[in-house]
């Protein structure tokens, strides 16, 4: 019988690229997404339409608001940088969230009997976030196994599944591909017009582009006309 298996599903390129290669390694996915006040609800639509066409057993939307809290383009009043990836951590990093994210993913998998968690950081391209890199998710895999009932009384062992993290944007294109992922019901931009169409500029919309040019392939995905 296949594992169970947390995805964590944003609906971008990344997280629907990780259910697939869950769902090619034999795991049953059980996806979680978040709603928790970010700029736009243009990739969490994608991600509540596609979950079940994309493999998901259950998707789980954990709703809170984050904007209580700001510190990011994503969740305050601050502009999202349209210049460039540069070497400094941006303003679109959100404290901590990949490290709450893991939580609600643990308290999940522990209450459904799923001790594989998938998340799909990367730390070649991407845009310099402390809470995508190997090291960050290493210990959070040794905190899980000593803060949870299963990992205290031996019952089950928590593993964080990182498939992407030494890959580039073109490979886990590719991969995605070879697996039967449709990019078109993806979305990565962060600053979107009204009708959902990606702005080309923002960080996480070049890091795409440049990963579809480098694969030899168009992105599928709807941008705004310049």
């Amino acid at each position: 019988m296949p594992k169970k298996a947390i995805v964590l599903y944003s609906g971008g390129l990344d997280s629907t690229t990780c259910m697939a290669i869950a769902r090619a390694e034999g795991f049953k996915p059980y996806a979680i997404s978040f709603s928790y006040g970010q700029r736009h609800s243009v990739e969490l639509d994608l991600a509540k339409a596609n979950a079940s066409a994309m493999g998901a057993e259950e998707h789980l939307v954990v709703d809170f608001d984050y904007r209580k809290i700001g510190g990011s383009a994503l969740t305050g009043d601050i502009a999202v940088p349209k210049d460039g990836v540069g070497n400094d951590i941006p303003v679109t990093y959100v404290p901590a969230r990949n490290t709450v994210f893991l939580s609600f993913a643990l308290g999940w998998g522990e209450v459904i009997g799923a001790h594989d968690i998938f998340i799909g950081v990367n730390a070649l391209d991407y845009s310099g976030y402390p809470d995508c890199r190997p090291e960050y998710i290493a210990a959070f895999e040794k905190m899980a196994n000593l803060a949870t009932r299963a990992g205290v009384e031996g019952t089950g062992r928590f593993l964080i599944h990182t498939p992407l993290i030494d890959l580039t944007k073109a490979e886990i294109i590719r991969k995605g591909l070879s697996l039967g992922v449709n990019y078109a019901r993806t979305h990565s931009c962060y600053d979107p017009a009204p009708d959902g169409a990606a702005c080309g500029l923002c960080d996480s919309c070049r890091l795409r582009l440049k990963g579809f040019a480098e694969a030899g392939l168009q992105d599928p995905a709807s941008y705004m006309k310049r």
